[in-house]
């Protein structure tokens, strides 16, 4: 990592994080962000892949509607939606999520799994959660205990083993 030039290590990760950030401006910038040579239909691919395209085209100006500076023209699920639009654009080969589903509600959460499946093909992903539902598809789930690794495996896996995982499993799903 130490090697690497700083443009070449933001350009391999893209991060979507439990508090997203937006800045000032359309919801095409927002979407486009870094990407100078992007097209509209760019972003609308994204969007609805990313299942905010509806919401962006109920807007009055639609892809122009401009958004303040700290975002609070829009929901916190909204602007999960559009910061995972943005990480599909990007030609990341890493993705981070951290939380990602942690301040939304349930049907905005379906949305971002949704979401989160497509921008995940063919990338290596790493997902930090509480909630269960978020990572049980995963390849591989490391179980995270006071800073130790007490857990290794798939959901299958752990869920037979009957160990940590399988109690906060069940907890979260009872």
């Amino acid at each position: 990592v130490l090697s690497f030039k700083r443009d070449s290590l933001r350009k391999a990760f893209s991060m979507i994080l439990q508090d997203s950030w937006v800045f000032y401006g359309s919801v095409h910038d927002n979407i486009a962000y870094g990407n100078k040579h992007v097209s509209r239909e760019d972003v609308i691919r994204v969007a609805k892949a990313a299942q905010i395209h509806d919401f962006i085209e109920s807007l009055e100006e639609g892809y122009d509607t401009i958004i303040k500076h700290d975002g609070t023209s829009i929901s916190k699920g909204q602007k999960q939606l559009i910061v995972i639009a943005r990480a599909m654009l990007s030609e990341s080969k890493m993705l981070i999520f951290d939380e990602a589903t942690s301040n939304v509600d349930t049907e905005t959460e379906m949305k971002i799994h949704q979401s989160m499946k497509s921008l995940m093909k063919d990338k290596t992903t790493f997902v930090i959660a509480h909630r269960l539902s978020t990572i049980q598809d995963a390849d591989l789930i490391m179980v995270i205990h006071f800073g130790k690794m007490i857990e290794l495996g798939n959901h299958q896996t752990l869920l037979e083993n009957r160990g940590f995982y399988a109690s906060l499993f069940n907890s979260q799903f009872e």
